[in-house]
């Protein structure tokens, strides 16, 4: 770092000083928005220790049209750390089902007599046993509030008989948390949470907002007796988790929400130019760069699903998020060429329908070689139809056997002649697809034929095609995709060895091809946290390398 980053006038009361430790500085660092500072020179005074602090891939900026945004403070490669921080808080998803509020696994625990509910013993809420009772995220928060107040959870309307009921009282966990932390780290609220978006006039308008009011802000308020916190500043706390948190998984592999304050500083993009990891054991997110970024360039995120069409993630992000996406991907109508939303016309032979203004939801869809048109609604009700199908049928697992396979099948087939081959909705099929070829009973791996084992490889590479323009570089899903592309080559081309189609150096050429694919499966996929899937996977394609790179050099 050449010369140190200006330093910034924050809102609101600030930190201690970094320099002299006095209260309520006014000053910020603008490289790493981390470090307060009275004055310039206690900054300068500062400036060796805290050089090692700022002097870090990124830098958070502000402007009034974005608030806080980050970019790179220098080229960055592919694959390289970004940062890597603790969630503020962890808790339960709005609209829960029972669940535990120390390891969010299904409440009551399965095992148990149909009678037994086990609750924590000073509060009278859910939980899985005193392990869980004993957990800070239950017992340094909600519990204390829960047991002073005297309010129980309501196991009558949670459980009615073998029914197990969604449960609103849950609902005001994670805003409480969220707002018991902010006394718990004053300086980390200040500085990194309090200023995040909140939407409230935006949600006010909503139906969600009225619900918050009466499950979260007037049940804490008067039914918890905590008056500490305001209205305004409850509906701001559930504003921040509705807009800013992420989902993770439990040690257990069960769902729920975390707040990444720096990574939620980042803008959206649909085909963005970084990742994350969230480590299942301690929901320590990991945020890297899958492509080359040069320096000065704006690192974005994603907030959404790729594998949508347009239409779907612009809708998903208005609601979610309360934003209308205008990135370069959904600005155009051929999806930056992928045709990931494009229907085909039957009124002609190889007509693409495409809507004039991908932006609009309203605008007119025209054919690009007749003059068929049709109205987005229209459009919009044909995807609500094939996505409720192709909804139902990603339910289907290995467990089902070889109709998890042949139901996808048939979906595609059904609609190839409404949907372009690399629409959105296939692509989703066909990585599933992909992940079942070689695993469904019927149809393990050793027993494919050439012609199922090439049908697999066709569904490789038709999803990097598009994933070189929507997921390019080191994305987990670019890994999964190479790491499942290497096995049928390799099987392919020892069979074609076999019957005499190709000679032995045709065949180490095609082994070199593999290696090199599995290689860079090997590579993305280890980046990944220690305990998930991905890493795992990785971890088996290292091996798998190094003994296919050895016979190679031995065929």
């Amino acid at each position: 770092m050449s010369s140190p980053p200006e330093l910034v006038v924050a809102e609101g009361s600030g930190g201690p000083c970094a320099s002299c430790g006095a209260a309520n500085c006014k000053f910020k660092c603008s490289g790493c928005f981390k470090a307060w500072y009275c004055s310039e020179d206690h900054r300068a005074g500062d400036y060796d220790n805290h050089k090692k602090l700022c002097d870090k891939p990124y830098k958070i900026l502000k402007n009034e049209e974005f608030g806080r945004y980050v970019v790179a403070n220098r080229d960055l490669e592919p694959g390289e750390e970004l940062w890597s921080e603790t969630a503020f808080v962890v808790g339960p998803k709005a609209f829960s089902y029972p669940l535990c509020l120390g390891c969010y696994s299904p409440w009551p625990p399965t095992g148990l007599e149909s009678t037994e509910r086990p609750l924590c013993s000073k509060c009278g809420w859910p939980v899985c046993g005193q392990d869980c009772e004993l957990l800070p995220c239950h017992k340094d928060y909600e519990c204390q509030v829960f047991a002073a107040s005297g309010e129980k959870f309501n196991v009558i309307a949670a459980i009615d008989g073998d029914t197990v009921n969604a449960s609103p009282q849950l609902d005001c966990v994670s805003p409480l948390r969220l707002l018991i932390a902010s006394e718990k780290d004053p300086i980390r609220w200040m500085t990194e949470v309090k200023d995040m978006e909140a939407h409230n006039l935006k949600r006010s308008q909503q139906l969600e907002w009225k619900r918050s009011q009466v499950n979260i802000v007037e049940y804490l308020r008067s039914r918890c007796k905590l008056d500490r916190f305001s209205e305004d500043e409850l509906h701001t706390a559930c504003g921040i988790l509705e807009i800013n948190s992420h989902e993770v998984r439990s040690p257990s592999g069960y769902s729920a929400k975390a707040l990444y304050p720096i990574t939620a500083m980042m803008n959206h993009s649909c085909v963005s130019n970084t990742t994350h990891s969230i480590s299942p054991d301690n929901y320590r997110i990991c945020v890297r760069t899958t492509t080359k970024v040069q320096r000065g360039s704006e690192l974005y995120g994603s907030y959404t699903h790729s594998l949508l069409p347009t239409i779907l993630r612009r809708e998903q992000l208005r609601e979610s998020k309360y934003f209308d996406c205008a990135c370069r991907r959904c600005s155009d109508p051929t999806e930056l060429g992928t045709h990931m939303s494009s229907l085909k016309c039957n009124k002609c032979d190889n007509g693409v329908i495409l809507s004039l203004d991908s932006l609009d939801p309203e605008s007119t869809w025209k054919c690009t070689h007749c003059p068929f048109t049709t109205g987005g609604q229209a459009i919009r009700r044909v995807l609500s139809i094939i996505q409720a199908e192709v909804d139902d049928v990603e339910q289907a697992t290995c467990n089902d056997g070889g109709t998890a396979i042949e139901a996808r099948e048939s979906l595609i087939k059904k609609y190839r002649s409404v949907l372009h081959p690399q629409h959105a909705f296939n692509i989703s099929l066909m990585y599933s697809l992909n992940q079942l070829y070689g695993r469904c009973e019927g149809y393990e791996f050793d027993d494919l034929p050439d012609v199922v084992l090439e049908h697999k490889v066709d569904i490789c590479r038709s999803l990097l095609r598009a994933l070189d323009v929507i997921e390019p570089g080191y994305s987990r899903f670019r890994g999964m995709t190479l790491y499942e592309l290497h096995a049928p080559l390799l099987v392919l081309a020892k069979n074609l060895f076999h019957t005499g189609t190709i000679d032995e150096a045709s065949l180490k050429s095609k082994m070199i091809e593999a290696a090199e694919i599995l290689k860079e499966a090997a590579r993305i996929l280890m980046l990944e946290y220690p305990n998930t899937v991905e890493r795992q996977i990785g971890e088996v394609a290292v091996q798998s390398l190094g003994e296919l790179e050895a016979s190679i050099k031995n065929t």
